[in-house]
C-alpha cells in the first residue's frame, strides 16, 4: 500500500504537482538497454521524449521517502510529467551543539529534529528536514527549487525562509541578534547560495538539445533514406535548411539567456556588512547570505540582494524592477509589537502584507536614514529563487506551455497524414512483392513514402509568417520576445485595461478643493496658493501628509502627492547626515511656505522686533510618518508646529475609509451626494483629516506608537478634487475594438464610481447603457454571504424603487447572430472585495457576471489575474494592457499581454510597447489575425504538397517508376519553399473587422476547402496518367528505351546529363513520369493561388509583389522546359470551388441546429430567455448555507 502512495507538493499553489517514488531496477535496465541495441538507439530517443515512460520502463514503485527517483506530474491542464534524482545532503560536518537546539529521534530513526527555539515556530524552522543518525537530508532539485523530505508532514517540501509563520514579535525577540558563525554555516549548506543563477548553456549542450528534437530526428531519418537511394541533392539542401534553422534558433535561444543572465547578474555579488551574535559586524559576500542574517543598509544605498525586512531606520527605495514606477517609496522598519501602545503580537509578518516595510531583491535603495549611532538594519527573510525576483526569472525561464487550437489541431492534421502514410506504406510493400522487387528497393520505396507525406519543411514554413508579422510588428514599436503568442493574438475577443496610465494620462492635475466648516462644504475652490489659507490646517495638511523626498536636490515621489504639494507652492528641506549625527533621534523633515505667502505680522518700519522674528517663521516638522497602505487605503503623519506644545495628526486617503475614522459630527450630512457628483464627473477624490493630539504624547512616544492610536476621533476637513484626462487617442481605439466586436473591460485599482465615469467617457459603456453595481458582503455573525444589486444613474436620480424598475430594466434585444450579444445594454460592476466575496461564495453567479463585467475597481494585483482566470474559463481569448506597474500577473496569465511600460517589469509581458498607448492593441490584433490566416494558408498548402507528391509517387510505383532526384529537388526548393516564404509576406489588413478568423484547421470549411482541392488535384493527375497511354505515340518504358528523349524534358527526367547510353535502371524516363511532374508542377502553383487569403485579415495577393512574381515566373519556367503548349489550370476554377463550398456548407451544417462551442456564447443564448437575469434593482441575492452535491451554492432573491 504504501509503495502506491501518490502525494502532492506546493498544494493549492500555481504549481502543484503529484509526486510518485520510485527505485531504480536492475533487470528492467537490462532489458531496456537490449530493447535500445535492437532499435538502433530509437527507444532512447523515445525514453529521451518522455519522462514517464524512462521513469517507468527502467524502475519500480517505491514508498516516497525511501525512493532513489520522483516522478512529478503537474496538477493543471497540461498534466506535464517531470523526472528529478533524489541527492543526499550531509550535516555531519555541522553539529548543531547550541544549547538552545534540542534532539528528537524518532523511533523509525528516520527523523532528527535540530531546532534552533523550542517554540511553536519550529514547524518552519530548518531542523524538520534532518533525518537518521548521520544526519543526512534527502532532497531534489526541480526548476531551480530545493524540496526537502519533511518528516512532520510526511512529503518533500521546498525550505521556507522567514515569510512564513513567523510573527513581528519573533523578528524583535529571536531575530535581531544576528546569527552565530556555526548557525550561519549550517544555515548556507541548507538554503545554499544566495543566487539567482541564470546559467547560460554552453553552445554544445543547446545543439544537443535541439538535434534531440522529433523534428530533425525525423529530418535525419529523411537524409539518411535519400542518400541510400541516391537523393543527394535533395537531401543536401534538407541538411543545409536545418543547419540554418538549427544556427538561427540556438542564436535566439542563446540571446534570450544572454539577457535574462545580464538583468538578473546586476546585484549577483557585492560586499555586505552582517550583524552577528556578539554585535561585531562582518564583511561577506552577498552570495553567503541566508535567511536570518542580519544585514546592515550602507548610507549611500545599494542593489538589495535578497528580500529584507526593515528592523531599524529608513529607507528610500526605486521598486521599479517589480512595480513598473519608478516612483521613490519609503521603506520604513517593521512595527515593534512589544512596545507599541496598542500591540498586536500574534500578527505573522508577511512580505505582501508588509510591503512597506520589506525590502525586496533587485529593487535599488537610494538612501538610508538612522538614529545616531544605530545602523540601518534589515533581516533576511528570502534569498536566491524563493525573493520576489526570483520568482519573477523562474516564471521567465519555466514558462507555462500555450494551450492553443491551432496547434493541437495541427498536430492532428499530421497524425492523418501519418495514417495516409501508412496506407501507401502498406500498398507500396504489397505492390512491389507482386512485382518480385529486391527486399532493399521495397524497404527504401516504403519508407520513402513516409517522408514524402510527412513534408520535413512543414516548420520551417509554419514558422515564417510568425517570423514575418513580428519583424513587422518591430516597425510599429511592438517588441515581442514570445512569438508563437502572435498567432494567439489573432482571437483575441476580449482585451482587458488598466485605467491609470493606460487608458487616462499618468499624472493627475488638481481640480480644485472642497473645504469644510462647521460640518458644512464650502463652495469649491480653484487656487491653494494663497494668503488666507496658509496657515490653515486644510493646507497644513497637504504640506506635511506626503511621502516625497529630496534626491539629490530634486523632490521625488509619487506623483499625487508631487501634485498636491506642487500646488501650495510650500518647500521641503530635509536633514542631512551631519545634523542627524549631532542629534539623539531623527531629525524631522521640514516644511514652510515660501515668505511671499506669509501675511506681514510685523510693520516694516519697526527695527525693534528683529531679536523676536524667530518666532514669527512658520515651519511645520513632520515627526513621524505612517505610509500609504493599500489595504487601509490611507496614509497619516504626525507633525508639529514650530512653538506650538501640541503635536498635530494628519490623514489623507479614500474619502468613505477617512470618514469612517472622523467623529460623526465633523462629516457634513450631504457628503455622500457632494462625493458621487465628483465620482461621476470622473473626478478622483481624497478626503483630509485633522486632529489635535495630547500634550503628554512625547517625541520619543510618538516613534514607538502604532497607526491605530493615531488615526481616529478626527476633524473632517475636506476634499481634493484631483481630475485624471482620458489619453486623447482612446476614445478612437475603443470604438475600434467595439465595431470588431471585441469586449472590452476595465481593471483598476481606483474608485468605483470614478472608473464608471471615465468607462462612459472612453466610450466603453455607452450613454445609454445601464450600469449595475454589485456589492458583495462576506458571511458575518452567522449570516450568509449576499449581493445587492444597485443601478449606478438610479441612485441619486430616482428615490422610489417603483420607478427605477420601470426606468431601468434594460430590454433584451433579439440579435441576428450571437456576436451582436455583447452589445447588450447592461454592464456590471464591481470592486475587488465583492469580486473575491462573489468568487468563493457565488461560482454559479461567476460566469453570469464576466459576460456582462465591464468595470472592476479596486482591483489588487492577485486579484487582477483572477480575472483573467475567470475570462479564460468561459472561453474568451483575453488580451491585457496595462502600463506594468502591478499588473505582472495579469500580463502573464493573459493570452496576449501587452506591456507599455520599457522597464523590466514588462519581461513577463509577451509583447512590449515602445510607445505608451493603446493604439497598439488593434495593431496587434490585425498583426495576430494576418499571422493566424497565414498559418492557415501555410498549412492546408503543405498539406495539399505533400497530398499531391504522395499521389504522383503512388500512381509512379505502381508502374514501379519514380520521381527523379532533380524533379524532387525543382519541386521542393524551387516551387515549395519560394511559393511557402513569399505568400506569407502578405502585410495585415488596414483595420480591424466585425469577422473573426477561425481558431482551429478542424473546421468545416477549411476541411470543405482542403478536400475539394485534394479531389481535384487526384482527378487531373489521374486523368494525366491514364490519358498519356491512350496516346498512339505511347511507349511502354523498358530499360534501353528512349522515350522521352523526343520531348527534351530529358534535363528533368534524369539526373544523368552527359551519359546518354546509360540505362535508365529507376524508371525515369518514361511518359507516365513526365505527364504526372507537369501536371503536380501546375498544381503546386494552382493550390498556392486558390489558399493565398487576402480580405478581409490580410491585404491582397495582388499587393504581395514578391509572391506575384514568384509564381509568374515559375508559371513561365514551367511552360519553357515542358516545350509543351498546355494551358494553365483556370485560378478562377479554384476560387469558384472555394465559393461554392461556402455557399453550400453552412445550408449542410445548418440542417441541425448547431449549439455555439464558445461556454460564454452558449451562456448568452440562456440569458436571453432567463426572466431572472439581469438582477432587479434593489435586490439581494442570497448564498443558501446548503451546499448542493456538485458544490455549488443555492442562491435566493430577496426583493
Amino acid at each position: 500500500m504504501d509503495k502506491e502512495e501518490r502525494k502532492i507538493i506546493n498544494q493549492g499553489q500555481e504549481d502543484e504537482m503529484e509526486i510518485y517514488g520510485y527505485n531504480l531496477s536492475r533487470w528492467k535496465l537490462a532489458i531496456v538497454s537490449l530493447g535500445v541495441i535492437c532499435t538502433g538507439g530509437f527507444l532512447l530517443l523515445l525514453l529521451y521524449w518522455m519522462p514517464e515512460w524512462r521513469v517507468k520502463a527502467t524502475c519500480v514503485r517505491a514508498a516516497i521517502k525511501d525512493c532513489d527517483v520522483v516522478l512529478l506530474r503537474t496538477t493543471d491542464e497540461f498534466k506535464m510529467w517531470f523526472c528529478a534524482k533524489i541527492r543526499v545532503l550531509s550535516l555531519e560536518t555541522y553539529p548543531v551543539s547550541s544549547p538552545k537546539s534540542m534532539s528528537n529521534k524518532l523511533s523509525n530513526g528516520h527523523a532528527v529534529c535540530l531546532t534552533e527555539n523550542p517554540t511553536g515556530e519550529n514547524r518552519h524552522g530548518i531542523s524538520k528536514y534532518s533525518q537518521a543518525e548521520s544526519q543526512q537530508i534527502r532532497y531534489f532539485t526541480h526548476h531551480s527549487v530545493k524540496y526537502f523530505w519533511n518528516d512532520t508532514i510526511h512529503n518533500f517540501d521546498f525550505l521556507k525562509g522567514l515569510d512564513e509563520g513567523v510573527s513581528c514579535t519573533s523578528i524583535y525577540e529571536k531575530h535581531s541578534a544576528g546569527l552565530t558563525k556555526g548557525m550561519h554555516a549550517y544555515r548556507k549548506l541548507l538554503y545554499g547560495v544566495n543566487e539567482i543563477a541564470v546559467k547560460v548553456p554552453s553552445v554544445f549542450k543547446l545543439l544537443i538539445k535541439e538535434v534531440l528534437n522529433p523534428f530533425y530526428i525525423f529530418q535525419l531519418f529523411s537524409v539518411i533514406l535519400w542518400s541510400t537511394d541516391e537523393y543527394y541533392y535533395y537531401a543536401l539542401a534538407i541538411v543545409v535548411m536545418s543547419i540554418v534553422s538549427i544556427v538561427s534558433s540556438l542564436y535566439s535561444i542563446r540571446k534570450q539567456y544572454v539577457m535574462l543572465h545580464d538583468m538578473v547578474a546586476t546585484h549577483s555579488t557585492v560586499r555586505v556588512s552582517v550583524c552577528r551574535v556578539n554585535e561585531e559586524i562582518e564583511e561577506i559576500f552577498s552570495t553567503d547570505l541566508v535567511p536570518g542574517d542580519v544585514m546592515v543598509i550602507p548610507l549611500n544605498g545599494t542593489i538589495m540582494p535578497c528580500d529584507a525586512v526593515l528592523i531599524n531606520g529608513t529607507c528610500i527605495v526605486n521598486e521599479s524592477m517589480l512595480t513598473g514606477e519608478s516612483v521613490p517609496v519609503t521603506k520604513t522598519n517593521l512595527p515593534n509589537p512589544s512596545v507599541d501602545v496598542k500591540g498586536i503580537g500574534d500578527e505573522l509578518y508577511n512580505p505582501e502584507t508588509h510591503k512597506r516595510h520589506t525590502l525586496f531583491c533587485g529593487t535599488t535603495v537610494i538612501q538610508t536614514r538612522f538614529y545616531t549611532g544605530e545602523l540601518v538594519k534589515a533581516i533576511v527573510v528570502r534569498t536566491g529563487f524563493s525573493t520576489s525576483k526570483g520568482q519573477l526569472v523562474r516564471s521567465i525561464l519555466y514558462p507555462k506551455p500555450t494551450d492553443f487550437k491551432l496547434y493541437r489541431d495541427a498536430y492532428l492534421f499530421l497524425l492523418c497524414l501519418v495514417a495516409v502514410a501508412g496506407i501507401g506504406f502498406i500498398y507500396t510493400i504489397i505492390n512491389s512483392i507482386l512485382n518480385e522487387v529486391q527486399v532493399g528497393v521495397i524497404i527504401i520505396e516504403s519508407l520513402d513514402i513516409i517522408t514524402i507525406t510527412v513534408p520535413p519543411a512543414l516548420p520551417a514554413a509554419m514558422t515564417a509568417g510568425i517570423v514575418y508579422a513580428q519583424r513587422r510588428l518591430k516597425k510599429i514599436g511592438i517588441f515581442c520576445i514570445s512569438p508563437q503568442r502572435i498567432n494567439i493574438c489573432g482571437q483575441l475577443n476580449l482585451v482587458c485595461f488598466d485605467k491609470t496610465g493606460t487608458l487616462t494620462e499618468d499624472g493627475l492635475d488638481l481640480w480644485g478643493i472642497q473645504r469644510v466648516e462647521n460640518a458644512r462644504f464650502l463652495s469649491p475652490e480653484e487656487n491653494v496658493c494663497n494668503e488666507m489659507l496658509v496657515k490653515s490646517q486644510f493646507v497644513a495638511c497637504l504640506a506635511t501628509c506626503h511621502s516625497l523626498t529630496k534626491i539629490e536636490g530634486v523632490l521625488s515621489g509619487d506623483p499625487l502627492d508631487l501634485k498636491m504639494f506642487e500646488a501650495i507652492g510650500w518647500i521641503l528641506e530635509e536633514a542631512t547626515e551631519e545634523e542627524t549625527a549631532l542629534h539623539n533621534r531623527i531629525m524631522p523633515t521640514v516644511v514652510r511656505p515660501p515668505k511671499q505667502l506669509l501675511p506681514e505680522s510685523t510693520p516694516a518700519g519697526n527695527q525693534e522686533m528683529e531679536l523676536f522674528e524667530l518666532p514669527a517663521i512658520y515651519e511645520i516638522g513632520i515627526v513621524r510618518q505612517f505610509p500609504f497602505s493599500s489595504a487601509l487605503q490611507r496614509m497619516s503623519v504626525v507633525a508639529r508646529v514650530l512653538g506650538d506644545k501640541k503635536m498635530d495628526a494628519y490623514m489623507k486617503g479614500a474619502p468613505e475609509v477617512i470618514a469612517s475614522l472622523c467623529k460623526p459630527e465633523t462629516v457634513p450630512v450631504d457628503f455622500q451626494n457632494v462625493l458621487e457628483d465628483f465620482t461621476k464627473q470622473g473626478f478622483r477624490v481624497i478626503a483630509l483629516a485633522h486632529r489635535k493630539l495630547e500634550s503628554k504624547l512625547t517625541w520619543h512616544k510618538v516613534q514607538n506608537i502604532s497607526r491605530d492610536a493615531i488615526e481616529n476621533n478626527m476633524d473632517f476637513m475636506g476634499l481634493i478634487i484631483m481630475q485624471n484626462k482620458l489619453k486623447q487617442e482612446t476614445p478612437a481605439v475603443l470604438e475600434d475594438l467595439h465595431k470588431a466586436n471585441i469586449r472590452t473591460v476595465m481593471v483598476t485599482g481606483d474608485n468605483m464610481l470614478t472608473a464608471v465615469s471615465v468607462a462612459r467617457d472612453c466610450g466603453m459603456i455607452l450613454p445609454q447603457d445601464k450600469v449595475i453595481i454589485a456589492e458583495a458582503l462576506p458571511p458575518k455573525d452567522g449570516k450568509v454571504a449576499k449581493i445587492n444589486w444597485h443601478y449606478a444613474d438610479s441612485l441619486t436620480q430616482c428615490s422610489h424603487p417603483s420607478a427605477i424598475a420601470s426606468e431601468a430594466i434594460p430590454v433584451k434585444l433579439v440579435h441576428d447572430s450571437l456576436e451582436d450579444l455583447q452589445m447588450t445594454r447592461y454592464h456590471f460592476a464591481m470592486n475587488g472585495k465583492s469580486f473575491s466575496v462573489i468568487l468563493e461564495h457565488f461560482q454559479d453567479l461567476v460566469p453570469k457576471l464576466m459576460l456582462h463585467g465591464t468595470v472592476f475597481a479596486r482591483m489588487a494585483p492577485d486579484q487582477k489575474t483572477q480575472l483573467i482566470e475567470a475570462l479564460q474559463n468561459v472561453d474568451y481569448f483575453v488580451g491585457m494592457c496595462g502600463d506594468g506597474a502591478n499588473d505582472c500577473g495579469a500580463l502573464k496569465r493573459a493570452h496576449g499581454g501587452i506591456s507599455l511600460s520599457e522597464l523590466e517589469a514588462s519581461v513577463a509581458s509577451p509583447f512590449t510597447s515602445k510607445t505608451p498607448s493603446i493604439s497598439c492593441v488593434p495593431n496587434l490584433i490585425r498583426e495576430g489575425r494576418a499571422a493566424l490566416i497565414t498559418s492557415f494558408c501555410v498549412f492546408k498548402f503543405m498539406a495539399l504538397y505533400s497530398i499531391i507528391q504522395y499521389f504522383s509517387v503512388t500512381l509512379l510505383y505502381s508502374i514501379l517508376s519514380n520521381l527523379g532526384d532533380f524533379q524532387f529537388l525543382f519541386i521542393d526548393l524551387a516551387i515549395i519553399l519560394v511559393v511557402v516564404f513569399t505568400m506569407s509576406l502578405n502585410p495585415a489588413w488596414k483595420e480591424l473587422v466585425a469577422q473573426r478568423p477561425p481558431s482551429g484547421l478542424i473546421s468545416g470549411a477549411l476541411l470543405f476547402s482542403v478536400l475539394s482541392q485534394i479531389i481535384i488535384c487526384i482527378g487531373f493527375q489521374s486523368l494525366g496518367f491514364f490519358w498519356v497511354k491512350q496516346q498512339p505515340w505511347y511507349e511502354v518504358w523498358h530499360p534501353k528505351s528512349d522515350a522521352c528523349n523526343a520531348t527534351g524534358s530529358l534535363l528533368w527526367n534524369s539526373s544523368h546529363l552527359d551519359n546518354e547510353t546509360e540505362l535508365d535502371e529507376h524508371n525515369i524516363q518514361n511518359y507516365e513520369n513526365t505527364t504526372v511532374f507537369f501536371i503536380s508542377s501546375f498544381q503546386y502553383l494552382i493550390v498556392a493561388i486558390a489558399f493565398s487569403k487576402g480580405k478581409p485579415f490580410r491585404q491582397p495577393c495582388y499587393k504581395n509583389y514578391f509572391f506575384v512574381f514568384s509564381v509568374i515566373f515559375l508559371y513561365v519556367f514551367i511552360l519553357f522546359i515542358m516545350l509543351y503548349p498546355v494551358a494553365s489550370v483556370d485560378q478562377v476554377l479554384q476560387e469558384s470551388v472555394d465559393r461554392w463550398g461556402k455557399c453550400c456548407l453552412p445550408w449542410a451544417l445548418s440542417c441541425g441546429k448547431k449549439i455555439p462551442k464558445a461556454k460564454y456564447m452558449y451562456l448568452a443564448q440562456e440569458l436571453l430567455v432567463d426572466p431572472e437575469w439581469p438582477p432587479k434593482p434593489q435586490t439581494t441575492t442570497e448564498a443558501k448555507g446548503l451546499v448542493k452535491e456538485n458544490g455549488s451554492c443555492q442562491i435566493i432573491t430577496i426583493t
